[in-house]
């Protein structure tokens, strides 16, 4: 059976590795954008647990057809 833990070394690992791929400069960049998109997700979230109330739906309103009776065509 295959345990899938994350010790302290592996989270070093992942960081020295983060570090070298995109330097120190693009880290707090990518930090930030995932912290945004966390915080509209759960803005998200909180938004569908309320019930949505659709205003009421008018019915369209018939108009009068009309009924003109057209004359054929005399050639």
């Amino acid at each position: 059976m295959v345990v899938l833990a994350l010790s302290a070394a592996h989270v070093i690992i992942v960081v020295v590795a983060l570090l070298l791929l995109f330097g120190g400069k693009k880290i707090p960049e990518l930090m930030s954008g995932i912290g945004k998109g966390m915080k509209d997700f759960k803005k998200a979230i909180k938004d569908d647990d309320e019930p949505h109330v659709d205003p009421p739906k008018e019915s369209p309103k018939e108009e009068p057809k009309a009924t003109s009776k057209k004359e054929p065509l005399k050639e």
